[in-house]
C-alpha cells in the first residue's frame, strides 16, 4: 500500500511541475540522459518567461538559444539578449531564467553536466 502512495504522490508532482511549465509556456523535451550528461530541447512559446530557477544537481550547465529572440538572466546580473548559437556557462546552484521576447515560438539546448 504505501508503495501505491508513493507512486501517487510521485504523479501528483509531476503533473504539478508540468502544469507550472505550461503557465510559462515553457516545454522542456528530453534528447539524452546518461550518468554524465543530460541534455534537453526547450521550446518556448512567444512571450513565454522561464522563471529564475536553479539546478542543484548538476556540476553546470550550457544554456545555447536556437531559434527567436531570446533573454536570460544569470545570477544577480541583469537581463542580456541571448543571441542564437551564443552558448551560456552556468555553474551548479547559480539561479538564472530566461525568456522569449519574440511573438515566434522559441527554442535552446541546455546540456548540463552530472
Amino acid at each position: 500500500l504505501s508503495l501505491s502512495v508513493a507512486a501517487q504522490s510521485k504523479d501528483a508532482d509531476k503533473a504539478k511541475k508540468e502544469a507550472e511549465r505550461a503557465k510559462q509556456g515553457y516545454n522542456p523535451v528530453g534528447i539524452i540522459d546518461q550518468a554524465e550528461v543530460r541534455a534537453i530541447r526547450v521550446e518556448l512559446k512567444p512571450n513565454a518567461n522561464r522563471a529564475i530557477h536553479q539546478h542543484d544537481d548538476v556540476k553546470s550547465h550550457l544554456f545555447i538559444p536556437l531559434s527567436a529572440k531570446l533573454q536570460v538572466t544569470i545570477g544577480s546580473a541583469k537581463p542580456v539578449d541571448a543571441p542564437v548559437g551564443q552558448v551560456f556557462y552556468i555553474t551548479r546552484g547559480t539561479p538564472h531564467g530566461f525568456r522569449n521576447l519574440s511573438s515566434e515560438p522559441g527554442a535552446a539546448i541546455e546540456v548540463f553536466v552530472k
